[in-house]
């Protein structure tokens, strides 16, 4: 095998699993709109990776047990901050309150978009490849 039909593999595979990430993100959102519970979350924490300059905010919210659960979401970035002590709407399945999510226009799309933007990169990457080859 060459190096270029190596890195031409991997870029498929980069794709297809994005493509796949997204779809599944794109399911749960659905799943969430037709049976979600909603709650009203607080950011209680911001956490901070050594090498990175964003840091994550935990939201804990109260499921309908009165259980209290806590998450990060799962879109994070400089267009979706949320400071600590902000209250933000959140949703989630009742028989899985850890996979909630903030239910914002912009935390809901922008997981989907960015995935699915992704698998298109690698998979034009790679289309592009083989037909120049």
């Amino acid at each position: 095998m060459t190096g270029e039909t190596i890195a031409i593999g991997l870029a498929v595979l980069a794709g297809l699993v994005s493509l796949w990430a997204g779809a599944r993100e794109a399911w749960l959102q659905m799943r969430l709109s037709c049976y979600g519970l909603h709650a009203e979350g607080v950011v209680v924490d911001q956490e901070h990776e050594p090498a990175d300059d964003c840091s994550t905010p935990v939201i804990e919210f109260t499921d309908r047990q009165g259980r209290a659960v806590r998450f990060r979401p799962v879109a994070t970035g400089l267009g979706l901050r949320l400071a600590l002590g902000a209250h933000v709407p959140v949703v989630y399945l009742p028989e899985r309150p850890a996979s909630a999510r903030v239910s914002t226009r912009k935390h809901r799309l922008s997981r989907i978009v960015g995935l699915f933007a992704g698998s298109m990169i690698f998979l034009g990457v790679a289309v592009g490849v083989v037909l120049t080859r």
